[in-house]
């Protein structure tokens, strides 16, 4: 009885592999098992950066908002405590926003809470 191989599921799991290395350089898109560790570790540099975008748009916005914030006489640590203190539901997306392109709505929630 002939050796039984499944060729269709193993190609296609190659196919793959090599689909998701597309535009790489030199054998990491072209060789299977250098495309393969090419894939995995791009696979975990993808995970991990998810979760460190979101810590680097935080840092971001906090200088926006320390800037600003400087501006108009006031430190960081001192305008976020007053607007959580007047419960002004602002996040630090928006204000950073107000910062940068709204200068003057800015002005204005800074002297809503000074």
């Amino acid at each position: 009885m002939p050796r039984s191989v499944n060729a269709v599921a193993s190609r296609a799991r190659r196919k793959k592999i090599l689909k998701a290395a597309k535009g790489y350089f030199g054998a990491r898109s072209k060789v299977y098992t250098v495309a393969k560790n090419a894939v995995d570790k791009a696979m975990l540099y993808s995970f991990r950066d998810r979760r460190s975008k979101k810590r680097a748009f935080r840092r971001l916005w906090i200088a926006r908002i320390n800037a600003a914030a400087r501006i108009h006489g006031m430190s960081y640590s001192k305008f976020m405590f007053a607007i959580h203190s007047k419960n002004v539901d602002l996040n630090r997306k928006v204000l950073a926003d107000l910062a940068m392109n709204h200068p003057d709505t800015f002005k204005a929630v800074v002297d809503s809470v000074r």
